[in-house]
């Protein structure tokens, strides 16, 4: 085992490998509750659907794991399952059959341009300058995830008459209920353990957090452990796009631009999501050699960790939408794992083997409650946070892509939009400067493939 993953080599080791597995599973487990709620909005088995979670988990972080062997967890994403329900089905009015059909197209076309190595190429365009803020970026991101889901902050009216979602402010937390206390003590468990150099500081919070839980009342008891009964439910969503709704129908009614557009979308977000996570995490912790620029273009034919990574990411796709899932991504929750000292495959074989076992396990997984997963976030955004050291902060034409790399992937909420932001304004500062030779043209073609798309769908949803 040491020997097919290279634990040791990679200075790692089988202890730290199983934790830094397990911290992963249990910043990313919600995926199991909220993915099932979400996607069975369109009329979606939720017992069918939460099966096809833990199954495309399972079989893409084990392509992950067995073949790439680097410590990341492959999963239904956040907001592209939003995505799928909310402007594909009820927006577009498309079948939920025919949006896992585009899904399924979206992960072949994945897969065409990891194996043409258009995906690796992408990553080598990007310049030191940008990975960098990309870095930083993804923790500030990964911290909010964090500081919402402890219940820190709240989004309220600030006058009469407002219109939610619009004129709501943030405001921090009265911590005038139980929740976000929960998380404060865990958020101060952790760090006090971090400080003491104490291994396993974010497992052990998350532990101790969901036990002091219990009188809190937040961590539910499970009245029954042992459960198979959701287990064939799965047959309601699995491979139903290949009847008379789903690839049948999904071009009728002159519908062919729509669904390329769509298309479109849920390929430039799902590449760029994953970009971004290989980028924030690998360069620090030296997981991909590929992050050393010389390395990167030196490196021939499809034998590398990253070419590898790259097209585990692109095949999970595929495998979910035929199970009956949203599109799979690489998840960012994996740098929690990686935090904890996690290098090779075989921590992704913990996360797998966690999730399967799940499957029957369901309730006793499921008590650990939001908020204790919540501070692990927030100091992993911590850790990635060093990255803005090597940011020439005081130079403009590197500071202004780099700021709002990070400030549009946060504040919207969305890792692509801000690597989008990134790029564009890295050329507009390039044109300025009139140093057009450094831009790669691959970033110029992937900053006009976002504006196309963000025309695009404006157009469309508008």
């Amino acid at each position: 085992m040491d020997k097919f993953f290279g634990i040791t080599d990679s200075g790692s080791n089988v202890r730290t490998e199983i934790l830094a597995g397990v911290t992963t599973f249990f910043t990313m487990a919600y995926i199991m509750f909220v993915n099932p709620s979400i996607l069975s909005e369109t009329g979606m088995s939720w017992n069918g659907v939460f099966v096809a979670t833990i199954i495309a988990t399972v079989i893409g972080t084990l392509i992950m794991g067995l073949v790439a062997k680097v410590p990341y967890a492959v999963a239904p994403g956040m907001g592209l399952n939003a995505f799928f329900t909310f402007s594909v089905c009820f927006g577009l009015g498309f079948d939920w059959r025919e949006a896992l059909a585009m899904v399924f197209i979206c992960g072949i076309i994945n897969i065409i341009i990891t194996v043409t190595r258009l995906r690796k190429a992408i990553i080598k365009s990007i310049p030191k300058s940008l990975q960098l803020a990309i870095g930083g970026g993804i923790g500030l991101f990964i911290a909010y995830i964090g500081i919402k889901q402890a219940g820190f902050i709240n989004f309220v009216s600030t006058f009469e008459g407002f219109t939610p979602g619009a004129d709501a402010v943030p405001e921090l937390s009265k911590f005038n209920a139980a929740g976000p206390v929960l998380a404060l003590i865990g958020l101060a468990i952790i760090v006090v353990l971090l400080l003491l150099k104490i291994r396993g500081a974010l497992l052990i919070g998350i532990i101790a957090t969901t036990i002091i839980g219990i009188p809190f009342g937040i961590t539910v008891l499970p009245e029954k452990i042992f459960d198979l009964s959701r287990l064939a439910d799965v047959g309601e969503v699995s491979f139903a796009f290949f009847g008379d709704i789903g690839f049948a129908s999904l071009f009728s009614e002159g519908r062919a631009f729509v669904v390329i557009i769509i298309v479109f979308a849920f390929s430039l977000t799902d590449t760029f999501d994953t970009i971004g996570t290989f980028i924030g995490t690998g360069r620090k912790s030296g997981i991909f050699d590929e992050m050393d620029e010389t390395a990167m273009y030196e490196s021939k034919g499809f034998k590398s960790k990253m070419d590898k990574a790259l097209f585990a990411d692109a095949t999970a796709t595929s495998i979910g939408a035929l199970f009956g899932t949203s599109n799979t991504t690489t998840y960012i929750e994996s740098a929690a794992g990686i935090s904890e000292g996690g290098r090779t495959g075989f921590t992704s074989v913990i996360v797998a083997a966690l999730f399967l076992i799940c499957l029957p396990l369901v309730a006793l997984f499921g008590m650990v409650p939001a908020v204790a997963t919540a501070p692990a976030l927030i100091i992993v955004g911590i850790m990635m946070a060093e990255s803005f050291a090597g940011i020439k902060w005081n130079e403009l034409d590197e500071a202004i892509p780099a700021f709002f790399t990070v400030t549009i992937m946060t504040f919207a909420y969305n890792i692509s939009y801000g690597i989008a932001a990134g790029f564009i304004f890295y050329i507009i500062t390039k044109l300025c400067k009139k140093e057009i030779k450094d831009i790669h043209p691959i970033l110029i073609g992937s900053a006009l493939m976002f504006i196309v798309y963000f025309v695009l769908m404006a157009i469309r949803m508008g």
